[in-house]
């Protein structure tokens, strides 16, 4: 059964727990001033085309907010806005988005006074008037989405306590998932899964999570030269090695933990895959290392791997539409491991909430950007709390050095980020900015996975 494509809800639906006060709390400014100077610009992301940003300032100015994107999508993802001329980035510029910045959206905000950020949400949901915010342009409202964010909590200096505020929850510190091989739409290889991630679960320390994800990364890098596999790098960082099999490239992940000094394992550090299954599905079957396989083939399949190999997390499992096979490998491994939808949820608050009547996964992947605004992602996390859904916040494999979904990560105290390897730029930046607030709030901030 093929469940009905379905985006977003209405602003009023929007239920992320209160802000909380306390006994001499000072008022938070308004930012409805701020709207005048959002300011749109474009850069560029990893793989060389280009991403809208924005400015806000509250008093000063707020960083500029690149918005990322993603190679491998699902289909009920906000839609991105491109230009489509040939002669320039292949398509892909991004001036119709900005100029919907600099025109419309600006001029319906400017001059208005909002007491938050969520206010700012609504405003651009309803002035895009789509369900998969594709008139205006999921990349235009995103960046602006972002950048009121940041000017709410007076210019990103305590932005991880502002979404705190904001969702209701406690911060916490997120096990990192390092994605240190890549295959599928990520490489130019033949590995049909996409991403196998390093879970440093049993660390006592976000800094002591970062050291066996790198340390593990520069053994892995060894194992595969040394067996003659190529060590390029992937768009998210990991390496590309010609390997077919998933058992494979899982063998040489336990090898390198081990080699490493670390216990494979959730006592340890455990592994995450990514397969991104929606990729290889065509006509009901799934296609890996040259097999056809039906769904319960597949998960037969994943049931063997989880025996065998310390996988804790499964992301991605089966393709989107297939829902019936996903309700099959949640009643089969869903006490065993994470099953985290990501194409099939899409950061879809309706989608989520008729995944949780139908039992499908036990677990969300939270982007912004697929979805539209941090409104919206926020209460898609708090539908996951609610159900018992654990949840993760994730890059996109197009990414720009910004480094706002670190800070969500802590503030909603999710416990589990993924940003790609521990390598390139775009991706450390947010484990930089991870380990900088780790350093700034000893013991204030817990560190681990923590509750749903």
């Amino acid at each position: 059964m093929q469940l009905p494509t379905v985006r977003g809800t209405e602003p009023r639906q929007a239920r992320p727990r209160p802000r909380r006060t306390g006994r001499g709390t000072r008022r938070r400014r308004t930012i409805g001033h701020v709207a005048k100077r959002i300011t749109p610009n474009q850069r560029t992301h990893l793989r060389g085309f280009r991403a809208t940003g924005g400015n806000a300032g509250a008093g000063s100015r707020a960083p500029s907010q690149p918005d990322p994107s993603g190679a491998s999508t699902g289909t009920r993802e906000a839609v991105e806005l491109r230009d489509g001329d040939p002669a320039r980035f292949a398509g892909q510029g991004v001036r119709q988005a900005v100029g919907h910045v600099n025109g419309e959206i600006a001029q319906a905000l400017a001059g208005r006074d909002f007491a938050s950020a969520a206010e700012v949400d609504a405003a651009l949901i309803a002035l895009d008037g789509t369900d998969t915010r594709s008139r205006l342009g999921a990349n235009a409202i995103t960046g602006v989405s972002l950048a009121a964010a940041r000017a709410e909590a007076a210019g990103g200096k305590d932005l991880w306590r502002s979404l705190a505020n904001v969702a209701g929850t406690t911060p916490r510190l997120p096990v990192p998932h390092f994605n240190i091989v890549n295959g599928g739409a990520q490489a130019a290889n033949n590995l049909d899964f996409q991403e196998f991630m390093l879970a440093p679960l049993g660390a006592p320390s976000l800094p002591e999570a970062v050291r066996a994800g790198a340390e593990v990364y520069g053994r892995l890098k060894a194992h595969l030269a040394a067996g003659g596999h190529p060590t390029g790098l992937g768009d998210e960082g990991g390496f590309a090695p010609d390997i077919d099999r998933p058992e494979d490239v899982l063998t040489v992940l336990v090898e390198a933990i081990e080699d490493a000094g670390n216990t494979p394992g959730r006592d340890g550090v455990a592994i995450a895959l990514d397969p991104a299954a929606s990729e290889f599905h065509e006509n009901g079957h799934y296609r890996v290392a040259g097999e056809e396989l039906t769904s319960d083939q597949l998960i037969d399949r994943y049931e063997k791997m989880i025996g065998r190999f310390p996988v804790w997390s499964v992301e991605d499992g089966l393709a989107e539409d297939d829902w019936d096979g996903w309700v099959r490998l949640t009643e089969r491994l869903g006490d065993r491991v994470q099953l985290m939808g990501d194409d099939i949820f899409a950061t879809n608050p309706a989608v989520i909430t008729r995944a949780v009547a139908r039992k499908v996964g036990n677990s969300a992947l939270i982007k912004v950007n697929q979805i539209g605004t941090v409104t919206e992602a926020l209460e898609a996390m708090w539908i996951c709390r609610e159900a018992g859904y654990t949840q993760m916040i994730s890059h996109r494999s197009g990414e720009t050095p910004d480094a706002f979904i670190a800070d969500l990560a802590v503030g909603t105290g999710c416990g589990q980020i993924k940003s790609g390897a521990p390598a390139r730029g775009e991706r450390v930046a947010k484990y930089n900015r991870l380990l900088e607030l780790a350093d700034a709030h000893p013991g204030v901030l817990p560190f681990g996975l923590g509750d749903a």
